[in-house]
């Protein structure tokens, strides 16, 4: 059996994530530690307790979910199991690069918490938004998108999985790129509560003071194989973190790639390590016959472990 973690992004965080592993597993609990002791402020407390729209401010949502998936990832290497090879949706590639040895646990936290500041900063609060285009293929919604531009910014951001697709860009744009899909027997299109265009190309001036940030950092070669957003292909040497974690920022995250991937390299068990179960849904979308087990909580946990130790994929 080979086991691959996936690693949430944002979007995953509610409040008290994390808070039963933490309790459960000193490993946990140390990850918490850890993050406070770099950040220099409580950020378990924000984990644990909220409150909700303070942990939703992408600085602080950024370094809570890193920390909740490795804290997760911690009490599983205690009981034995560790991942042979592993991918995170957008900021959960931070994650994957953590619990794959490349990047300190610390300097990532500070890393995010940066991320996050410049991926606001990028643009100013309600110029942007963020969409996702229901029952449109990848060529259909890149139409789409073309159509709607009209001289401001509109592109694809997330390919989540085979029939949902993210866009991004300025506010009216996006607007125009969910009429459009509509139009052309797209399903239900929604807009999403987010607080800025992630992942498109006004979020250039973001990738530009992330690099600045990435040069003062130290990676490793991770000890597993790696799978990137950016392009679905694998890191495995040092050399390769930092500029697919600049180009990541502006570019598409090409998850149904990444799933594919992760199969295509061996993976036979998927665990989903950190909060919530998105990827776990996107999976079965994804892959036929692959089920995946999200570990959030000890009871989620135990689920997972009994599920390997019977072979179950």
């Amino acid at each position: 059996m080979s086991i691959a973690f996936i690693f949430p992004g944002q979007g995953s965080q509610k409040a008290g994530m994390g808070q039963a592993l933490a309790e459960a597993f000193p490993e946990s609990r140390a990850a918490y530690d850890e993050a406070d002791a770099a950040l220099g402020f409580p950020l378990s407390r924000l984990c644990f307790e909220g409150p909700a729209e303070e942990l939703a401010l992408t600085a602080n949502t950024q370094p809570a979910v890193l920390t909740a998936s490795v804290a997760a990832a911690a009490a599983l290497a205690e009981r034995g199991v560790t991942p042979d090879l592993a991918a995170g949706h957008s900021l959960g590639e931070y994650s994957a690069l953590v619990v794959g040895g490349a990047l300190s646990f610390a300097e990532a936290v500070r890393l995010v918490r940066r991320r996050g500041e410049f991926m606001q900063e990028a643009v100013p609060v309600g110029t942007g938004a963020m969409a996702a285009l229901m029952g449109v293929d990848l060529p259909t919604a890149e139409q789409v998108c073309a159509e709607a531009a009209q001289g401001e910014v509109v592109g694809v951001a997330n390919i989540n999985s085979p029939g949902q697709i993210v866009v991004a860009g300025h506010r009216t744009a996006v607007e125009r790129a969910v009429a459009g899909a509509g139009a052309r027997g797209g399903k239900k299109s929604v807009m999403l509560p987010v607080s800025a265009p992630f992942h498109c190309a006004l979020m250039k001036p973001a990738a530009d003071r992330l690099a600045a940030e990435l040069d003062r950092v130290t990676v490793s070669a991770p000890r597993i194989r790696i799978v990137r957003n950016v392009d679905g292909g694998v890191t495995t040497s040092a050399d390769e973190v930092k500029p697919f974690l600049v180009q990541q920022v502006a570019s598409p995250v090409r998850w149904t790639d990444c799933t594919q991937r992760l199969s295509r390299e061996g993976a036979t068990a998927f665990l989903e390590v950190g909060p919530g179960r998105v990827l776990t849904g996107l999976l079965k979308r994804i892959l036929d016959g692959v089920r995946g087990h999200a570990v959030g909580d000890p009871a989620s946990l135990d689920r997972a472990v009994a599920a390997l130790a019977g072979g179950a994929p």
